[in-house]
């Protein structure tokens, strides 16, 4: 049996051929009668039958093909193409939305209006990195999220989010928080000063409701291990607040020990990456375990290169069906299938693992927009 030293060159080399694999795949799913970069969401997507999945089988695609060096070389005038092609998806306050998705097909909570802002906010999310690895200088729409700067109004949404799902209020948060970060980045001074009073309540509203004990949110986390999970997959949401800010993240100690008590194998492409996350940012900016998480990292990696599907994708997970975030009576395909979806989040975990066990090595181009495939840019290891 080699030892770990012995394995890392191997395995980047193995990350090499990974990478020339899933280039190729993401390639394929070309579809058809569409500008180049409109991309399937899997092989089995048929675009004429779902038009509408071609915009997240787009986002995940593009910022795939970014996070690993495969946009490399397009031409600008096709660049172009493929934004006006994502933005005809925009609405007129600024939000995204798959084509497609109505009322009753879709849930994530019992209010209407709390679903379709979930749904939105995510593919907004999305689409801006997306765009934004395409053309940078483009100037997004945030006129949607003008009602949250007025600090009764966060105050009150904050105040309605329901902590036994933190898993789904996590993504709600950090969509948010993105948002206001980008348009303090694009606006001007009067916009940047209402955002920065916005993230203030944001990081009260935090402190006040973080479990000590875990350093995460959610209710009844300590009560079983699968509340624990869902509070940890959706504080890691979260985090990044605090990463983007430069701001001391208190209990980050307590979630890389979290992290480090989860096996290094394949889970969801979620949960994988979720953990990585913590686990990179954690050997990054504090010093605690960093040889276990080293070692976390080396076995973590192998097990995801080893999980790679012969046409150079990912899947998800291996069995059961797989929806799209919120569409619950909408597209649906099997698990098992590479999909552009799996396919980034995976390879964000490869490459956020990568950079640490070699430093440089490749130029991966994370997310500059919190949310996952976000990584911190201040990127200098604390002695």
């Amino acid at each position: 049996m080699r030892r770990e030293a012995d394995s890392k060159p191997d395995l980047a080399a193995d990350i090499d051929a990974a990478r020339g694999r899933t280039i190729a795949f993401l390639r394929s799913l070309q579809a058809p009668d569409a500008p180049a970069g409109v991309l399937r969401i899997s092989p089995f997507h048929s675009a004429r039958d779902w038009p509408g999945v071609l915009l997240p089988g787009t986002y995940n695609g593009v910022m795939c093909l970014d996070l690993v060096g495969g946009l490399d070389g397009a031409a600008d005038a096709g660049r172009q193409d493929l934004v006006d092609w994502m933005e005809a998806h925009r609405l007129a306050d600024g939000r995204f939305r798959i084509p497609g998705m109505v009322d009753g097909d879709i849930f994530k909570k019992p209010d209407a209006a709390e679903t379709w802002r979930y749904i939105d906010w995510h593919v907004t999310n999305y689409s801006l990195g997306a765009i934004e690895a395409l053309a940078p200088g483009r100037r997004p729409n945030l006129a949607f999220i003008e009602p949250w700067l007025e600090p009764l109004t966060l105050k009150a949404w904050l105040a309605d989010r329901d902590l036994r799902d933190p898993w789904q209020e996590g993504n709600n948060i950090v969509n948010l928080a993105g948002f206001l970060l980008l348009l303090r980045r694009v606006g001007d001074a009067e916009a940047a000063a209402r955002v920065r009073a916005a993230l203030e309540i944001l990081f009260a509203w935090h402190d006040r409701l973080r479990e000590p004990t875990t350093g995460f949110w959610g209710v009844g986390q300590l009560s079983d291990p699968t509340r624990m999970l869902h509070a940890f997959a959706g504080s890691m949401h979260n985090f990044h607040i605090w990463y983007h800010e430069r701001r001391q993240l208190e209990g980050q100690d307590r979630a890389i020990d979290y992290c480090l008590s989860r096996p290094p194998r394949i889970d969801s492409a979620c949960i994988d990456v979720d953990l990585v996350d913590v686990l990179v940012h954690g050997w990054r900016l504090i010093d605690h375990r960093r040889h276990e998480i080293e070692a976390w990292l080396t076995a973590m990696l192998g097990a995801l290169l080893a999980f790679q599907n012969a046409d150079g994708g990912f899947c998800d997970v291996r069995t059961g069906v797989r929806r799209q975030d919120g569409w619950v009576k909408g597209y649906e395909e099997p698990q098992g299938l590479s999909n552009t979806f799996a396919t980034w989040f995976r390879w964000i975990a490869i490459a956020m693992i990568a950079d640490v066990l070699w430093p440089g090595r490749w130029n991966w181009r994370f997310r500059r927009m919190i949310g996952i495939g976000y990584r911190c840019a201040d990127w200098h290891r604390k002695s």
